[in-house]
């Protein structure tokens, strides 16, 4: 394999309250260089989407506007981590916020980019378990609906056409095939 590309520049394109576009000029370890403009993180830290399960084959969606597509999109909670919070810490208090629960278990499934060419973006998959009732306020226009959805009934839910994110959908496999695999 190559030798990473060297950024030569970056400059700031576009900002606006949630997007900053740079353009990076590369050189390759052939000599070649190019440029390529990426979304930046606006702010330090990441994101998490949590796969929260209710018991072993109950998994508790979201209803939640989704304004990129202009209509309610069922899916798993997400946010992004706040300064000085783990990415742990982050997925239960998202969880509190959207869901109305928290987990006395955590588990770190993987990590997702969302289009690595042009995104900056990483998203952490965090599989939460043993839930307790705790609501915390969250950041939402309006209440997200709680939909608890089989697990085992996966393939029923993305015929729905309800839940359409990528992310969603990956995650939700990868905690079939996790806790498949566990029970074992």
């Amino acid at each position: 394999m190559a030798d990473k590309p060297t950024i030569l520049n970056k400059t700031t394109v576009a900002q606006s309250r949630l997007f900053h576009i740079e353009a990076i000029e590369i050189r390759f370890s052939n000599g070649v260089q190019r440029s390529f403009e990426r979304l930046t993180r606006g702010r330090p830290g990441g994101a998490v989407l949590i796969v929260p399960m209710l018991d072993d084959d109950t998994v508790l969606l979201v209803r939640e506007y989704s304004a990129g597509v202009h209509r309610y999109e069922l899916g798993l909670p997400k946010g992004k981590t706040d300064p000085g919070e783990s990415f742990l810490e982050a997925a239960n208090r998202e969880l509190k916020e959207e869901v109305g629960f928290g987990a006395h278990r955590l588990h770190h499934l993987s990590s997702f980019s969302l289009a690595p060419s042009y995104l900056e973006h990483m998203t952490e998959i965090i599989l939460a378990e043993d839930l307790y009732e705790e609501k915390l306020p969250g950041d939402e226009p309006e209440e997200l609906e709680v939909v608890p959805w089989k697990l085992s009934e996966i393939n029923a839910l993305l015929a729905t056409g309800e839940c359409t994110e990528a992310r969603s959908i990956a995650a939700l496999f990868m905690a079939l095939e996790y806790l498949k695999a566990r029970v074992l």
